[in-house]
Parts: structure tokens; C-alpha cells; sequence
């Protein structure tokens, strides 16, 4: 395990799926986790798990000032914020006819928008600091085409995009930025098409390790570039999708 002993996190997102199980492993590794989400309730159950003076803030990212609150709050509770981890995340499967400008929105404003905010209200605390290390977290639909995810697909694009440029900006501070692209991950947002008959196999069948992601196997390489381990990377998207990047033809109205 890569250790993040005496560390600070703020997660986003962190009330189920991936944003839960990268609290945890950051915990784990020794970290001192904040957690964001919308439930408060369910960021209790998640903090239950952790041993490391968890702190929970209850913010709905949308919101236009959001992120910069959030960013006041953690620093108030943690003192520094050695790691951010961007991913809360607005999603959506539509047609293109059936997409109008509140969707796109939505999903600009959480996907780009907050995270965009959220590190540039943390910046200046992360260069009094000596530096950070920031993963926003992407899709493989930013790498590939994936039909019926023309919007979500154009925000993930622009995670990646923002991400190269931070690196390059924030690089000399010492803050590395990067992104984690997962493919298709057994939580709960998927549990509905999961149980349409053949979408499991057709989902293992693109995917050259043969099998669903679970949350940990994310949250795994989020621990990893968090780390020392990863010192010297930055401005990568690294997909962590057994491969399907390679592969993927989503093609059907089931997925």
C-alpha cells in the first residue's frame, strides 16, 4: 500500500461508488479524508468507516459558489489539502434530439465548471503548502466515442483538456494534476442496466480483463498518484477500464 500518512484529502462525490471506496483507500493509506456530497446522511455512513478524524461537508456542487464554500470549509476543519479528488459527477444517456441546454448545463456545471473552481480556490493554499497532488476523475467516454453520451462525453473531454493545462500552470508550484478515466464500473448508477439480459456479458466481452470495475479497482489508482509513488506524473489521464478503451463499441439501446 502507498502511505499518505500525515496527509489531508478532500473527496467530492464521496457518499457511494467511486467517491466512497477513495475515501476509504485514502484513509487507509493513512490519510485524513473530507468528504462532499449532497446526503449528509450518507456521508456519515461512509465516514463511520474511516479512522482518521473523517470530516463531512454537505454542499451541492451546482452551485455557482459552491465550490469556493467548500473549499473554505476544508481548510478550516483540515488546515491544508494535500489532495484533491474531483468526482462528483452529472451524467446522462440521451439521444441527441432529446438533449437541451438545462442538461448541458447540469453537467458542465458539476463535471467542469466545480472542479475548475474548486482547485483555483485551492491553489493558493496548495502553493503556501509546498504543492499537491490533484485527480480529476474522467470517463472513457472522454477518450472514445460512446453513443447517447454526446454531452457527458463533450464534459469528460474538457476534464482532460483542463487537466493538461493545470499541470503545465500549476507544475512549477510543485501541484501535480492529473486524471483517472474508469470504463464501466459495477455501482449503483449501473445497477439498472446491468439487469437488462446481456448487458453484463456484453460489458465483460469489450473488456479485455473480462470482468465489471469495482469502485476499489478506481480508487486503487487514485491512492497511487496521490502518492509519492506517482511524484513525477502529471498531466496523464490514465484509464483505469481493464482495457476497454481499446475495445469499445457500446453501440444498443440497452448501455
Amino acid at each position: 500500500m502507498f502511505s499518505l500518512e500525515g496527509r489531508t484529502a478532500l473527496v467530492t462525490g464521496a457518499s457511494r461508488g467511486i467517491g466512497a471506496a477513495t475515501a476509504r483507500a485514502l484513509d487507509r493509506a493513512g490519510a485524513r479524508v473530507a468528504l462532499v456530497a449532497r446526503s449528509e446522511e450518507s456521508l456519515r455512513e461512509v465516514a463511520a468507516d474511516l479512522r482518521h478524524d473523517p470530516v463531512v461537508l454537505v454542499a451541492d456542487l451546482a452551485g455557482v459558489d459552491a465550490p469556493a464554500q467548500v473549499a473554505r470549509q476544508a481548510l478550516d476543519a483540515l488546515g491544508t489539502v494535500d489532495v484533491l479528488v474531483n468526482n462528483a459527477a452529472a451524467a446522462a444517456r440521451l439521444d441527441t434530439v432529446d438533449t437541451d441546454a438545462a442538461v448541458i448545463d447540469a453537467m458542465l456545471a458539476v463535471n467542469v465548471r466545480a472542479p475548475l473552481l474548486l482547485i483555483a480556490a485551492l491553489v493558493p493554499s496548495m502553493i503556501a503548502a509546498g504543492g499537491a497532488s490533484v485527480i480529476n476523475l474522467s470517463s472513457v467516454s472522454g477518450l472514445v466515442g460512446t453513443p447517447r453520451r454526446a454531452a457527458y462525453a463533450a464534459s469528460k473531454g474538457a476534464l482532460d483538456a483542463a487537466t493538461r493545462s493545470l499541470a503545465i500552470e500549476l507544475g512549477p508550484s510543485g501541484i501535480r494534476v492529473n486524471s483517472v478515466a474508469p470504463g464501466v464500473v459495477d455501482t449503483a448508477l449501473w445497477a439498472k442496466n446491468k439487469a437488462i439480459e446481456g448487458v453484463r456479458e456484453a460489458i465483460e466481452a469489450q473488456t479485455p480483463l473480462r470482468r465489471w470495475a469495482t469502485p476499489e479497482d478506481v480508487a486503487d489508482v487514485i491512492v497511487f498518484l496521490a502518492s509519492d509513488a506517482a511524484r513525477f506524473v502529471t498531466g496523464e489521464t490514465i484509464s483505469a477500464d481493464g482495457g476497454m478503451a481499446r475495445t469499445l463499441d457500446l453501440y444498443g439501446g440497452a448501455v
